[in-house]
């Protein structure tokens, strides 16, 4: 299982720089930062946006009349040294220079390395900048258009080394101004691929695909047309993923997905997708929404990735009030699958910064929110071993506020734990039928790992009818079955 923590490098840098008074590249962060990046839980860093930005991304942006306005929302002082552009407008898969440049990253490796984490890049293969070398070099790797299209669509094509090409897009919403489109149908296209995949994992221990359902032959076919040519009979990800893993089997491979195609997207050769279906639930459904979700097939859910929030999403203290926010982190720590955690989300940071700054605003940290992480963490940790099994709890006829509460637990050689996680914002009571068959005829002990309380329980009672739970609104209960 992965733990991952999510650092926006461009920023981190920058605040580390003005915390030491210098200037900081990624090779010159000092141990005790990396001692405090690895902390107790984490098993792996996604440094996001350590590659090449595009000038020529960076001059569109700044035309953007409606980017600039979320900029200055969220940075009130901006000014334009604070815009960088866009690290999904990759010029190069080489490390920016201002960052340190490859030697920077492998230095930074090292130290994650020698601290027992593991070191995620992005890849991005869905579009690349105006000013990408393929658009001059290999423009059969790109969906290009006419100058008809260009007069008809301004909006939707872009004129650059001297032909038209089709700006980036998802089916959805109106294209990306500032990236322009490559051809997931070409052969070329898939050949190239694989190339800079398999170098990106010469650099890094794992790779998170940025929208990577965008390339499949189905969601392509609709949103291209014939403007893609005619569709491979093998899709994109089958034919990319094994050769890059002939190089690098060990290679982590992580989609940003959605649509509800993340098993399609584990079929097609990915370790962990994005469960952002859970992250709804979470949001804005109750606890027979989540618990519904989590009935899926274990092996499906072992590949997902659970998280609260990351760049593209709000910022989990802003859209998660008070103790719910507490309840959906004990969630996404104790299920099978990967989680997510982003920058800041444990100090309880409520501004989403839009990936094209440098700098973020200044923001106090809620120090009763990060000391409950310090303790989540590495308890989650301990938890997620062995055997995962969804519990039911049990109501009774006049009190259903049982409906309100999920339950799990985590079976192994050594160790049991039951998770209840009052999902609801008034008080909740169940029985909870325990799985392990030789809890009757001794008595056993609970221990909360979050809170170090006890409670000394009968085995027969904990078999049937089970583990009497009262919990408070968004209360939970970590327990270690002694």
């Amino acid at each position: 299982m992965t733990v991952l923590h999510e650092i926006n490098t461009l920023v981190w840098l920058g605040e580390l720089s003005r915390r030491h008074g210098r200037r900081l590249t990624l090779g010159e962060v000092p141990g005790e930062v990396w001692d405090e990046v690895a902390r107790p839980g984490i098993d792996a860093v996604w440094l996001m946006g350590v590659w090449e930005r595009s000038p020529a991304g960076l001059r569109i942006a700044l035309r953007e009349e409606s980017l600039l306005r979320s900029f200055r929302e969220a940075l009130p002082d901006l000014a334009e040294a604070d815009i960088a552009g866009s690290p999904y407008c990759v010029r190069d898969y080489v490390v920016d220079a201002s960052l340190g440049g490859p030697q920077g990253l492998a230095a930074a490796r090292a130290q994650l390395a020698a601290r027992g984490l593991r070191l995620i890049l992005d890849y991005v293969p869905n579009h690349i900048a105006p000013d990408h070398p393929w658009l001059t070099a290999h423009p059969d790797r790109l969906i290009q258009g006419t100058p008809a299209d260009l007069a008809r669509a301004s909006a939707d094509y872009i004129e650059a080394a001297g032909r038209i090409y089709a700006r980036g897009r998802d089916p959805y919403f109106p294209p990306w101004p500032d990236v322009v489109q490559l051809n997931a149908f070409s052969d070329a296209l898939r050949t190239a691929t694989v190339d800079t995949l398999t170098a990106i994992g010469d650099q890094a221990d794992g790779v998170r695909c940025d929208m990577a359902m965008l390339l499949m032959n189905d969601v392509f076919a609709k949103t291209w047309g014939e403007a893609a040519g005619p569709s491979p009979a093998e899709d994109f990800w089958p034919y990319v993923i094994p050769r890059v893993r002939a190089r690098h089997p060990d290679l982590v491979l992580l989609a940003e997905a959605y649509w509800d195609l993340e098993g399609a997207l584990q079929e097609q050769g990915f370790d962990h997708c994005y469960d952002k279906r859970l992250y709804d639930r979470l949001l804005h459904d109750d606890a027979d929404s989540v618990r519904a979700h989590l009935r899926a097939d274990l092996a499906y859910q072992r590949g997902l990735v659970r998280f609260l929030e990351n760049h593209d999403e709000p910022r989990a203290a802003a859209v998660l009030p008070g103790g719910r926010e507490r309840a959906a982190a004990v969630t996404v720590a104790t299920l099978p699958g990967a989680t997510l955690w982003h920058e800041g989300q444990s100090e309880g940071r409520r501004v989403r910064l839009p990936v094209f700054l440098s700098r973020g605003p200044d923001e106090a940290p809620d120090a009763s929110l990060r000391a409950f992480h310090d303790r989540l963490l590495p308890a989650a940790a301990g938890v997620r071993r062995g055997e995962w099994r969804q519990a039911t709890p049990v109501g009774w006829p006049d009190n259903d506020t049982h409906r309100n509460l999920l339950a799990w637990t985590w079976t192994d050689a050594d160790a049991r734990h039951l998770v209840v996680v009052n999902y609801s914002d008034h008080p909740a009571q169940a029985r909870l039928p325990l799985p392990w068959d030789d809890l009757p005829g001794r008595e056993h002990r609970l221990t909360d790992v979050l809170t170090d309380r006890t409670y000394d329980r009968d085995g027969d009672e904990l078999a049937a009818p089970g583990l009497f739970v009262s919990l408070d609104a968004w209360d939970t209960h970590v327990l270690r079955v002694d």
